[in-house]
């Protein structure tokens, strides 16, 4: 084997400048290859983040029916036995109760729709982070009565820090549900639909405006990485699903994943061109060796070279080939994914409007992921041993005596 190596490298090199050319366009190509799935995967990760970051947790726990309805009346108690059998599953990091509902709050002449959320403030930040988005004014402390407000509502609301609002809404049951409170903090989302409609109140505060004490409508769930997400809620309904509704972020926000999955299939068209043009240029190079050699080949065989170890040379020199530029393009793009890592592209103007619109930061992110990089090994892999098919029919059509004849 190590005969045919090395035969098959000073093949490749006979011709030095066709050589290069083709590994330089696959260098090329790969490197493309390489930003434009990693650009794909980071924004992928970067919206689920935000999703479950922001808001909905990557699991929760809710009473049955409550997703389809949600109403209080499908609320459920909280109790020390059910927190304490979450927090004993090993790949939930953090739990935090919410009891949430829809209600008007209004400020002077001006009334708004908002999400009212019920929340324990200290896990609420652990999970998604909310007294980092804090704008003006503090954070909600675990006894407070006052509200903390989107900054879009609060702005369209025209209140301020101290500014006293009244909370009305439809509580446990169909009681009445209303309150003042005054305005503690401003909180700021990067997309607008939170940012616009967001209330947030202690959980015990929130219990007794709706008269559901000791209840929430649900149990937001964060878990180390992601890729424990199918385990977790293994063990998760294992436990809970007889008696709640234990749900992922997949099946509360299926449009995204619907978005992700069409999205996903346009890049994998789009890297598929970027492969049809490294085949292309593969196979002009084996294309020129082979026709080159013609005679080659026929004295070759004509002296006793079985066709066999003919085509494991050929073979041989379309993986070098490929193998070489692919090396060289996941090198030379190592440190372009890393700079863009560390340096996401921040989009502006109208652009960043639209991906706003869509709920997503305005920001292109990029992915280190090891799949990236085996994506790239497999499928040059495949194309090499496509483009091996040529040569491999030509050596079995030669006729030693023809091929030495007309070369």
């Amino acid at each position: 084997m190590g005969m045919y190596l090395t035969l098959a490298w000073r093949n490749i090199w006979r011709n030095k400048r066709r050589s290069m050319i083709s590994i330089s366009s696959i260098l090329f190509a790969v490197i493309i290859a390489l930003a434009t799935r990693s650009m794909q995967i980071g924004f992928y990760a970067q919206a689920i983040r935000n999703i479950v970051s922001f808001y909905t947790g990557y699991a929760q726990i809710q009473a049955k029916e409550y997703w389809d309805k949600r109403s209080l009346d499908q609320s459920f108690v909280i109790s020390d036995s059910l927190t304490q059998s979450i927090e004993r599953i090993k790949q939930v990091t953090v739990t935090a109760p919410r009891l949430e509902s829809f209600g008007l709050v209004s400020a002077g002449d001006i009334t708004d729709g908002s999400m009212l959320l019920g929340i324990d403030p200290e896990s609420e930040n652990r999970l998604t982070g909310l007294r980092s988005r804090v704008a003006e004014g503090s954070y909600l402390r675990p006894n407070d009565n006052g509200i903390l407000l989107a900054q879009g509502l609060a702005e369209h609301l025209k209140a301020g820090i101290g500014d006293t609002v009244v909370v009305l809404s439809q509580g446990y049951h169909g009681v009445t549900a209303a309150g003042i409170y005054p305005v503690v903090g401003l909180v700021k989302f990067p997309t607008p639909e939170l940012n616009a409609g967001m209330a947030y109140l202690t959980l015990d505060e929130v219990q007794r405006l709706f008269g559901a004490e000791h209840r929430a409508t649900s149990i937001a769930l964060m878990i180390e990485n992601q890729k424990q997400l199918p385990q977790a809620m293994s063990e998760l309904k294992s436990k809970f699903d007889q008696h709640y509704e234990v749900m992922s972020w997949e099946d509360m926000l299926p449009e995204l994943v619907q978005y992700i999955k069409v999205d996903n299939a346009s890049g994998i068209v789009m890297l598929w061109i970027i492969y049809l043009v490294i085949a292309f240029g593969i196979l002009g190079t084996i294309l020129m060796m082979t026709l080159e050699r013609n005679r080659e080949f026929g004295m070759m065989i004509a002296i006793g070279m079985k066709r066999n170890r003919l085509r494991l040379i050929v073979i041989i020199e379309s993986l070098l080939l490929t193998f070489t530029g692919v090396l060289a393009g996941t090198i030379a793009g190592i440190p372009v994914l890393l700079y863009l890592y560390s340096h996401p592209i921040e989009l502006k103007g109208e652009y960043a409007k639209v991906m706003l619109a869509y709920g997503f930061e305005p920001l292109m992110p990029f992915s280190l992921d090891l799949s990236i990089f085996l994506w790239q090994a497999v499928s040059v892999l495949i194309i090499a041993l496509a483009v091996s098919i040529y040569p491999i029919w030509r050596i079995s059509k030669i006729h030693p005596v023809t091929a030495l004849r007309t070369g």
